[in-house]
């Protein structure tokens, strides 16, 4: 029983912690791509994270495959909808920005 709730805790702060890293992300990189880096920390990793110390809470029971059942969507769609946004951007025209210029 130990384990399991030193387990769940686990996942949940780190969870928390890459949502908030995602965060910071999205408010100080510099530039679209980057920040759809920041986005895809949180969606898939921070995200991913907290429903797996959420399950381990749960225990074996009904609510736990439900919260399967969210992260297979969240891992499935989260990515995918990421590198979406991305092409589209740079089908429209939006480069990256390149610091190595001399």
């Amino acid at each position: 029983m130990m384990v399991n709730d030193v387990a769940s805790w686990a996942c949940l702060l780190l969870g928390s912690f890459f949502c908030i890293v995602g965060g910071i992300g999205l408010l100080r990189l510099p530039d679209f791509y980057s920040r759809m880096h920041g986005a895809g920390i949180t969606d898939t990793l921070g995200a991913g994270l907290l429903l797996v110390g959420l399950m381990l809470q749960g225990g074996l029971s009904m609510v736990t495959v439900k919260l399967f059942l969210i992260l297979l969507l969240v891992f499935l769609t989260g990515p995918a909808s990421t590198h979406a946004v991305a092409k589209a951007a740079f089908t429209s025209g939006l480069k990256p920005l390149d610091n190595h210029q001399p």
